[in-house]
């Protein structure tokens, strides 16, 4: 059962069911020319929210070496919002105030945004320690998000990296995931997988 808080702003309720802490393990499974990358992770996602209409999130990755080494993989943070245009009574860019006012979007004004497939269209912008930043374009039916980059923006240091897409689904109250990625010369495919439980 998905219970949404009752003080969230109408524009996350379509991804309330995301909010709290998940942990978990998942599996990588990559090969990138001569190269092929396996082995278990351990992982912690945060999605949060502070009020605004979006989330906060914020994933931690890491393995244990042969040696009993705990190593870090990758830690992202970034934000998750409903795909809404911005207005004259919505604040930015930047730091700017909000040039307008209005009352707060209700349910029926987010109702009014669900696509021709029933579902809400979504961005999610992500900025990983590996140098890599990625805005993603996608959607959210009921307890599914799909993703797909729209940008890759990388470092002068980043190895390559070019595309990626994200599912999430809900399943018997567990959070599971998949990643495809196209880096290191190599064309989209499957890359890493993970079930993650809510501990808060």
């Amino acid at each position: 059962m998905i219970e949404i808080p009752s003080d969230l702003p109408a524009e996350i309720v379509p991804l309330s069911w995301l909010i709290g802490v998940w942990e978990g393990t998942g599996v990588i499974d990559y090969t990138a020319g001569d190269a092929h990358y396996e082995g278990e992770f351990a992982q912690r996602v945060s999605f949060s929210h502070d009020g605004g209409p979006y989330l906060n999130y914020a994933a931690t990755a890491t393995t244990t070496t042969a040696l009993g080494v705990t190593q870090s993989l990758a830690a992202e943070t970034g934000f998750w919002r409903l795909s809404i245009v911005q207005e004259q009574a919505d604040p930015g860019p930047a730091l700017l105030p909000a040039a307008a006012t209005r009352a707060p979007r209700t349910a029926e004004d987010i109702e009014a945004l669900r696509n021709k497939d029933d579902a809400f269209d979504i961005e999610a912008s992500i900025v990983r320690s590996d140098g890599v930043s990625e805005l993603y374009i996608g959607q959210v039916a009921g307890p599914r998000i799909d993703l797909a980059t729209d940008a890759v923006v990388r470092t002068q240091g980043a190895k390559n990296y070019a595309a990626a897409t994200r599912m999430y689904g809900l399943v018997d109250q567990h959070l599971l995931w998949a990643w495809d990625i196209a880096a290191l010369g190599r064309s989209l495919a499957s890359h890493a997988s993970a079930r993650l439980a809510k501990v808060q």
